[in-house]
């Protein structure tokens, strides 16, 4: 894969190579792509408008890439603002607990929702006050009693 741009840096023509591609923005209306070049220092990376570029395959790669990361962003925002909109926000009644998760290392509760098909996280804590049956049936649901009998 052969990344190659011309540019003037000595008074005498030098050829680069892109060696990736680590950044985009849109700048007077063209996309210009922030550049490390093979060979050459972080501190001489430089941003190059599109058209000037001839590294098609590089250019693919961040794009898909970058596809990657905004959908990864936006399913952490999706269960943020899940998280932050429960059903007690919008005066809702639960009708079950039907799941838990740790989530950024706070115990959470998947709470279905009378009249609503959606379920939504809730902090443990919220439930605990909000809901403490509901909670401790969801408990009990689960445990596995050890009987054994006493002879």
């Amino acid at each position: 894969m052969s990344s190659k741009r011309s540019r003037q840096k000595k008074p005498a023509d030098q050829e680069f190579v892109v060696e990736k591609i680590i950044d985009k923005r849109l700048k007077d209306g063209k996309v210009e792509y922030f550049l490390s070049w093979k060979g050459f220092p972080p501190s001489d990376n430089t941003w190059e408008p599109e058209e000037n570029l001839d590294c098609p395959d590089l250019i693919r790669v961040y794009e898909i890439e970058e596809a990657r990361r905004q959908q990864a962003a936006g399913k952490n925002r999706e269960a943020q603002v899940d998280m932050a909109n429960n059903g007690f926000d919008q005066g809702l009644e639960p009708e079950k607990i039907i799941g838990g998760t740790i989530f950024q290392g706070q115990i959470m509760l998947l709470v279905k929702w009378k009249g609503k098909e959606t379920a939504s996280l809730v902090p443990s804590k919220i439930a605990n006050e909000r809901c403490p049956q509901l909670v401790i049936k969801f408990y009990e649901e689960r445990i596995h009693w050890n009987v054994s009998s006493c002879t």
